[in-house]
């Protein structure tokens, strides 16, 4: 078990800076989410972080080593890739045995610490079974099962349940944090899937070009964004944005929809509005939308809307009486609202907002 210290770290390909200048301390046993749009650098980090990329400057420390140049053998950590990587000709125990082979660790051990990990994630009827003849979800337990039975300081997910069905997926994302909390190792793990980030981080880090934007709990980058980035990017479905202005106390959107403003903004301040989509609730009294399509999901539906010149989604219960192309009636809970400074994409304030 070990922290992980990043220090003004860099990454560049040639005169291709992928990573510019990151700083960040990932704590001793816990579960940390790199996530971010394709072409971020979350790979690329993880990468680093692993060995498999040499660092173009800064320190990278794993617990108190510093391991700039210090092979991937010898860093004493685990990596479970999107594509299993699995030996097709070998078993699955003997997958899971390979690496303790090659160190020349004990059969006796082996077979112990295979056994335990195969307990663990249920795949002891597999053992002598090959890759082929297991399912999806069966060969990223495997993979991971590798990764245990090395028993690192430290466990490296390289988006591990993008090949696996929705299903599977939801199952396997439960286990990896079951086992998370049964192993007590420091875990990193990149996704680009914000609903993996929110159900499995004990801090989430949030992504963009390579600069880190936000780290936090999922509640904090959830409830606090620190920028429309972060506030579009977490969450599904997406944060409606809508651009605002203060007259008359009020504020307005672009086709003149009148909300109200909160305290904190002066006359004629120009603003981007950031709604969630279960914050749009179904009101008589509330502004009146044309309705494009619904979605019905069983415990809520989404109502696709024009409001503004914008397309929006607003999450109501199942029985509200939406339906294509007619009109529904939604308040705007302006206390959970955030807004964000239109030039500079900054929170202008992370706490809720008080309305007027």
């Amino acid at each position: 078990m070990a922290s992980i210290t990043l220090k003004k770290l860099s990454k560049a390909y040639g005169a291709l800076t992928v990573i510019p200048d990151l700083s960040l301390e990932i704590r001793d046993t816990e579960f940390v989410v790199l996530v971010g749009p394709s072409g971020c650098g979350k790979s690329t980090l993880l990468r680093v972080l692993a060995g498999l990329e040499p660092i173009s400057g800064g320190e990278l420390y794993i617990g108190n080593d510093l391991v700039n140049d210090v092979q991937p053998s010898k860093r004493d950590i685990a990596m479970v890739f999107q594509d299993y990587a699995l030996y097709p000709h070998m078993t699955v125990r003997q997958n899971m045995s390979f690496a303790l082979e090659m160190r020349n660790v004990p059969k006796a051990e082996i077979t112990e610490q295979v056994d335990r990990a195969a307990a663990l994630l249920d795949i002891t009827k597999f053992l002598e079974r090959r890759p082929k003849a297991l399912s999806g979800g069966q060969r990223q337990r495997v993979a991971m099962g590798r990764a245990i039975v090395r028993n690192p300081r430290v466990f490296l997910f390289d988006e591990p349940l993008s090949n696996l069905d929705a299903k599977l997926r939801a199952q396997v994302r439960a286990e990896i944090k079951a086992l998370s909390d049964q192993l007590k190792t420091t875990m990193v793990f990149v996704t680009h899937d914000q609903v993996e980030a929110m159900t499995m981080a004990d801090r989430i880090v949030v992504l963009k070009d390579g600069v880190i934007q936000q780290v936090g709990t999922p509640e904090e980058v959830y409830n606090q964004p620190v920028n429309e980035f972060v506030g579009g990017f977490i969450g599904s479905p997406a944060m409606n944005i809508f651009d605002a202005r203060v007259e008359g106390g009020k504020l307005l959107l672009t086709d003149g929809t009148i909300l109200d403003a909160p305290k904190s903004l002066r006359e004629g301040q120009s603003v981007r509005l950031g709604i969630r989509p279960e914050h749009f609730v179904p009101d008589l009294s509330g502004v009146s939308v044309p309705v494009k399509l619904t979605e019905p999901l069983g415990s809520e539906t989404l109502v696709h809307f024009d409001l503004a010149g914008t397309e929006a989604i607003a999450s109501v219960p199942p029985d509200t009486p939406a339906r294509a192309h007619g009109r529904l009636s939604l308040r705007v809970a302006m206390n959970k609202a955030h807004l964000f400074d239109p030039e500079t994409g900054a929170s202008l304030r992370q706490k809720t907002l008080e309305a007027v």
